[in-house]
């Protein structure tokens, strides 16, 4: 018998990618689909796509009526408005995964400071569980409450975390360049990311420390280290629809490291984990993630500089959002982990 769950703010393109992938679940039933701005309007109107495979309309957000539809809620919502919504579902007995990034920072002070307004949930961010599965997976699988990393942080976390729990490196070394394909800043059009700003282009954003996604990446990255760290962080926009590329980088604190030890490092360390690939012949790239919720890692070693140098390779809206969300809803219903992401990624 299929669970029944809901997504909230299912016309965004985290949501609708929510959407398609609990479409075809073998275990979960997409019972409501919620969104404020386009309540009463059909889904398959919005995304044409989805006719003849989801016929339902967006209704406006209301806890006490999702309660009665659905077991768990998938939150696909800007930033400040998931701690509004995550309590009275809480409260009605549902399950939340929060993909905003209310729940993720732990303290609300750097909270505050990053996104510019003060939380209004404080009681839950102890809870809340961060729903890195690669991480957290036990404590995901008991919760109720799970804050869904941010795109940019999941690529960068898998690519150093290996590094960092295994003391390879010096912590104050830690640099990382992200490239972004455009649905990651959302589906309403600004100056800088439609087509006519962003196609044939090529350009960095919020550089020099002041992206929103430091933080968390820092305490996630810190915990596995054992040790408060700073990480230099430039993210780009790509002239793509949707993927994320990332080259971190970090100085190495013995001589003498290859490359090819260092996969067999990477190999060992995600071994049985089905969605992260540790590319040993090849580089990651683009095409062979889109659409899935794999992250292609490649760990390599510039033996000139003794630095390690890690690409690491995710869909933004799979394994960094919608794709990464269903893993986690998996983990707490007690479905199989990749239950509904079985399949290969595009190939064209």
């Amino acid at each position: 018998m299929s669970v029944p769950v809901a997504v909230v703010g299912a016309s965004g393109y985290a949501g609708a990618e929510l959407v398609r992938i609990l479409s075809g679940h073998p275990k979960a039933r997409l019972a409501a689909l919620a969104g404020d701005s386009t309540a009463g309007q059909r889904f398959d109107a919005l995304y044409p796509a989805a006719r003849g495979l989801v016929d339902l309309t967006l209704e406006a957000f209301d806890p006490a009526a999702l309660a009665k539809k659905a077991e768990l809620v998938l939150l696909a919502v800007p930033h400040g408005q998931g701690m509004k919504m995550a309590p009275p579902l809480l409260e009605a007995g549902l399950k939340v995964v929060d993909l905003s990034a209310d729940f993720r920072l732990k303290d609300p002070i750097l909270y505050e400071k990053w996104y510019k307004h003060p939380h209004s949930a404080i009681e839950l961010l102890k809870e809340a569980v961060y729903g890195l599965p690669e991480v957290n997976r036990k404590l995901v699988a008991k919760a109720r409450l799970v804050a869904n990393p941010g795109c940019y942080p999941t690529s960068i976390i898998l690519a150093l975390l290996p590094l960092l729990a295994e003391g390879l490196v010096d912590v104050d070394s830690l640099i990382a360049d992200s490239k972004s394909g455009v649905s990651g800043a959302g589906n309403k059009a600004t100056p800088g990311n439609h087509f006519g700003s962003a196609g044939e282009n090529f350009s960095a954003y919020k550089v020099a420390g002041t992206h929103q996604h430091i933080p968390e990446i820092e305490q996630a990255l810190g915990l596995a280290a054992k040790q408060e760290l700073r990480l230099t962080f430039t993210p780009h926009l790509l002239p793509v629809m949707r993927g994320i590329f990332t080259t971190a980088y970090a100085d190495l604190v013995e001589e003498g490291t290859s490359s090819k030890k260092l996969t067999a490092l990477y190999k060992d360390f995600y071994k049985g984990e089905r969605f992260v690939r540790v590319c040993e012949d090849s580089l990651p790239d683009l095409k062979s993630v889109k659409g899935s919720n794999f992250c292609d890692i490649a760990p390599r070693v510039d033996e000139r500089t003794g630095r390690a140098v890690v690409m690491a390779c995710e869909d933004n809206l799979g394994k960094g959002a919608a794709g990464q969300a269903v893993q986690n809803m998996n983990l707490m219903l007690g479905f199989p982990e990749d239950a509904g992401m079985e399949g290969m990624a595009f190939t064209l």
